[in-house]
């Protein structure tokens, strides 16, 4: 298991977050990376004392839809800057009744419905197989639970575990798609979300979400009611909520820094002998997979 005493706590932010209110001593960084810019400057600093990395996942003014979002070089900025937990603050629709508009959901599982993202950090000569089964990190999410349970304004309410579809966008669903959905048992609806825990999960970084809810999806009796000022509404509502349960969850792991499944999820996936592997893949993915290889170059 890697060290974690000198790990960061990283934050994507979604619809309604552009920042983190509270975040101190933060200094903005532009990074690189092999597969491009990330989505805007990451902004590196302290919340409760814990090391943070903030990004906001469609750029500061939002301009970015769900499949420009560079998902590849987001991921890879949090890890070049030794992030291994990450938390996505997302905002989704509801495919149930239960699960109403300014509710939190912190679901267990997904089902991807995307067909232009990118799938892996590999190829090019280089194979790896990592597991999925559990795309949460089970541990993570469970102190991001706790964290909005004790944490969350009057108005919200929680909801642990649940299937997070995760569709192209960047229309909204038809209403049979939205009934289909609802069919599989889908608890809430949104568009970026699996692409992200899909490369996390190879980056080995451990992920969790908090899915706000601003909206039933069309689904709902109630649907046509939904106006743009209320959707715009919810979405505030939600970023506010947010800044105390990030500064709860962040005194969590500061005290525990749990180690995570995730975090070594690369030891039993690669497949590819590195020998095999051509240089500048291998040069390319050192990143990830220098303490199983090696660095490469040699130093």
């Amino acid at each position: 298991m890697p060290d974690l005493s000198n790990a960061r706590v990283g934050v994507i932010g979604g619809s309604g977050l552009y920042a983190i209110p509270g975040l101190d001593q933060a200094e903005e960084l532009s990074l690189d990376t092999p597969f491009g810019r990330p989505s805007d400057v990451l902004r590196l600093g302290t919340l409760q004392d814990m090391e943070t990395v903030f990004l906001a996942r469609h750029g500061r003014h939002h301009q970015l839809l769900p499949r420009e979002v560079p998902y590849q070089a987001n991921i890879w900025a949090m890890r070049q800057l030794n992030v291994r937990w990450l938390i996505s603050v997302s905002a989704v629709g509801s495919l149930q009744e239960h699960l109403r508009p300014r509710d939190m959901v912190v679901p267990d599982q997904f089902i991807d419905r995307t067909q232009q993202r990118p799938q892996s950090f590999f190829g090019d000569g280089c194979v790896a197989h990592v597991s999925l089964a559990d795309p949460f990190c089970p541990r993570l999410s469970e102190l991001l639970a706790e964290a909005a349970a004790s944490a969350m304004p009057a108005g919200h309410h929680l909801h642990r575990g649940g299937t997070y579809l995760c569709m192209e966008g960047p229309a909204f669903s038809t209403r049979a798609e939205s009934l289909l959905y609802r069919s599989w048992g889908c608890s809430v609806i949104g568009m970026t979300n699996h692409t992200e825990a899909r490369l996390a999960r190879e980056a080995e970084l451990a992920y969790a979400s908090l899915s706000m809810v601003t909206d039933f999806d069309c689904w709902h009796n109630d649907h046509d009611a939904v106006s743009v000022e209320m959707v715009v509404g919810n979405l505030k509502a939600n970023a506010v909520a947010t800044e105390p349960i990030l500064n709860r969850l962040m005194l969590s792991l500061n005290e525990q820094r749990p180690s995570s499944a995730a975090h070594t999820a690369l030891a039993d996936a690669l497949i590819t002998a590195p020998e095999h592997v051509p240089p500048k893949t291998r040069e390319r993915l050192n990143l990830f997979t220098r303490s199983y290889w090696g660095s490469f170059p040699q130093d």
